[in-house]
């Protein structure tokens, strides 16, 4: 069976409104774009982070006395806390903000390029939340019938007011990610490239923006890739970004939040239940990653990427 991938409207409007460029200058213009969006992240965060200082008590006492140490102990745990990471969520929409800046007045390219259409946007939101959602539980449910998952129960840190932030911190942290490396970098390589090339280089510089997490592993950064696949192909078969956008935040607050496992290293205290990773089946929960670490996953893109490719792309929907 042959699969073809025909290049989305969003590629095809963006190709009128300027050209594209050689891959090497995309990628060069990427990281570039990358390194402008943390700079204005970082600062984003700064009041953010002088406000949770400020409201520290370990942190005062030891500033107070002069204590370097305690200091910097108090700086470690606030930086493990919750709050820190819903500020670190929140503080992502200044990576979208810079995406579509720079694709606005650099690239000349209108929203709806990067897949942000006007049609149908709340509908395929929902419908992305709800696939999000069913292919990490589907993962979640393999690992508990090899035995590599233990649900010990309801979370006594899960809190109704901390989980809202979290989900709208994650939802804004899927859109950041989505508009840079689908929206943006996807599309204009696809502008002048095959949409194969496109989509993955894509993944590649997605899967490597992650490598300076804890806990990353060969088969972390392989799934990270397979992710960065699928979520091209759904941008592509879908044509638009809004379910992505959707089916990547709720991918990652199923993990972190519902399930209680680790986001890509990174440990959340509110959840809705509290998993026990079985050691030695690492391979399949992925161990100190978190599930993205494991075989498990490593299953569900495939299976999922193999269902998109065999599907038609659905109508554009971009007036």
């Amino acid at each position: 069976m042959r699969f073809q991938l025909d290049r989305p409207e969003a590629v095809l409007k963006a190709q009128q409104q300027q050209k594209g460029l050689n891959w090497f200058l995309e990628i060069v213009m990427f990281l570039l774009l990358f390194l402008a969006g943390t700079i204005v992240q970082v600062l984003f965060m700064v009041p953010g982070e002088m406000l949770l200082m400020s409201q520290n008590a370990a942190y005062q006492a030891a500033a107070a006395a002069g204590d370097m140490e305690g200091v910097n102990a108090a700086l470690l745990q606030l930086a493990g806390s919750d709050a820190y990471t819903v500020l670190s969520l929140f503080s992502t929409v200044a990576m979208t903000a810079v995406t579509l800046l720079f694709c606005r007045f650099l690239q000349k390219r209108t929203p709806d390029t990067l897949g942000f259409t006007k049609k149908g946007g709340g509908k395929e939101y929902l419908i992305g939340l709800g696939i999000g959602f069913g292919m990490f539980s589907a993962a979640v449910l393999l690992c508990i019938a090899t035995g590599a998952l233990k649900i010990e129960g309801f979370s006594p840190a899960f809190g109704s007011g901390m989980f809202l932030l979290f989900f709208a911190g994650f939802m804004i942290q899927g859109m950041g990610e989505e508009a840079l490396c689908r929206g943006c970098i996807m599309v204009s390589i696809g502008r002048r490239y095959p949409m194969w090339i496109a989509v993955f280089s894509n993944a590649v510089l997605f899967a490597s923006l992650h490598l300076l997490n804890n806990g990353i592993s060969t088969l972390a950064f392989c799934n990270l890739i397979l992710f960065g696949v699928f979520a091209s192909l759904y941008f592509i078969k879908r044509g638009n970004i809004w379910g992505i956008c959707a089916l990547h935040g709720i991918w990652n607050l199923a993990q972190g939040n519902f399930w209680g496992i680790r986001v890509s290293g990174i440990v959340t205290e509110c959840s809705v239940f509290r998993s026990t990773p079985t050691e030695e089946k690492a391979f399949m929960n992925g161990g100190a990653f978190g599930l993205e670490g494991g075989f498990a996953v490593t299953l569900v893109l495939l299976a999922g990427i193999c269902f998109l490719l065999c599907k038609k792309p659905a109508a554009q929907k971009t007036a």
